[in-house]
């Protein structure tokens, strides 16, 4: 990955940090390949179902701090896919 598209996520990611636990999620941080060729970065919140989900992506589309944010990553073009994949806990409440 070019290191100037690394900063320029990590910024983008600072963003989101404030951002999704306003909107009632919470976030569990972003996460950059630590070697290898690749260019897959994960940025992973979770909501209590996907109901508040819902709710989070209608609120958010108005605000403008998210608007910003958006905003930084079409110029920057610091993501260059968006992919969304929804996943449930496995073995909550155990010990880790």
């Amino acid at each position: 990955m070019d290191a100037g598209k690394i900063a320029e996520f990590e910024e983008y990611s600072r963003m989101w940090l404030d951002l999704v636990p306003r909107f009632g999620g919470a976030d569990h941080g972003y996460f950059l390949p630590s070697e290898g060729e690749s260019d897959v970065a994960l940025a992973i919140f979770s909501f209590e179902s996907l109901a508040p989900y819902d709710v989070y992506r209608k609120e958010a589309a108005g605000n403008p701090d998210v608007q910003k944010a958006m905003e930084f990553a079409n110029e920057t073009k610091c993501l260059l896919r968006y992919e969304r994949s929804f996943f449930r806990p496995l073995l909550t409440g155990r010990n880790k």
